[in-house]
């Protein structure tokens, strides 16, 4: 009865106002962040000089989008002339090929913003490895996020390992099937076990982006970028960042030990 109290107190203190499944964020998390109740904005500048700050400004714009506040910020044709000397995104979001799942458009960002990578699943090979490098070592982007999203066919797929899958799509299932064995082994239904799957999938490339050498694992190590894993939700429109791939960063962890 305790437990089921303060999680009633814990979704009255973090859901957005008129959405039962809104943002839900555990206190320690956001104090890390220095996330505002009811705050939707974010300065663009530090975001790009602090990645702990980016990851703020996506979950205020990401707040925005789903609770029907857009402003669909630098998107004139004024903001795709100011770009054209070069471009200083402040996050590299690693996502699905989806078509639901438009990043701009989720995140409430705009022209320069986002540098995207984006494969069903998103499951990463040689190219991608390094599109991601040259946004981090040329572009200076610091903020890396794994994007994942409910109801993947890439997920679903790997989750119902058909027998002759067509050309290419072999290579996109046995890169998830590691994060659909975790999931059926947990006896779920098939819905259930699905969503465990999907967010199994993006901790797993995180922890694989973490560990990549030779930039990425140097660079996360060093604490000069943050790398972590979220699951967008459709229903929803909110995305949902995974606190582990938070509360496992580096700098989390010192601010425990500095209290």
């Amino acid at each position: 009865m305790k437990i089921k109290l303060i999680y009633i107190i814990l979704v009255a203190l973090f859901v957005s106002p008129g959405n039962l499944f809104g943002q839900v964020i555990s206190p320690e998390v956001s104090e890390f962040l220095k996330l505002e109740q009811n705050q939707y904005f974010a300065n663009r500048d530090s975001a790009y000089a602090d990645p702990v700050y980016g990851l703020k400004k996506l979950i205020y714009g990401n707040r925005r989008f789903a609770e029907d506040k857009s402003i669909n910020p630098r998107q004139t044709d004024q903001d795709l002339k100011n770009t054209e000397a070069g471009q200083a995104p402040f996050a590299i979001i690693i996502g699905c090929a989806d078509s639901r799942v438009p990043n701009e458009i989720i995140f409430d960002q705009g022209v320069g913003d986002l540098f995207i990578t984006r494969t069903a699943g998103q499951v990463m090979a040689e190219a991608s490895y390094g599109t991601i490098e040259y946004a981090v070592e040329v572009l200076k982007t610091r903020l890396i996020v794994v994007l994942g999203h409910q109801s993947c066919g890439a997920v679903d797929a790997a989750m119902k390992l058909p027998a002759n899958p067509p050309g290419h799509v072999v290579t996109l299932i046995n890169s998830i099937k590691p994060a659909s064995l975790r999931a059926k082994a947990q006896n779920l239904p098939a819905k259930e076990a699905l969503d465990v799957a999907i967010r199994e999938n993006v901790i797993e490339q995180v922890k694989m982006l973490r560990g990549l050498e030779p930039v990425l694992s140097r660079k996360f190590d060093g604490e000069d970028i943050l790398i972590v894993g979220a699951v967008y939700d459709l229903q929803t429109g909110y995305v949902n960042f995974i606190e582990e791939t938070i509360t496992s960063l580096p700098a989390f962890s010192q601010k425990l030990a500095s209290k």
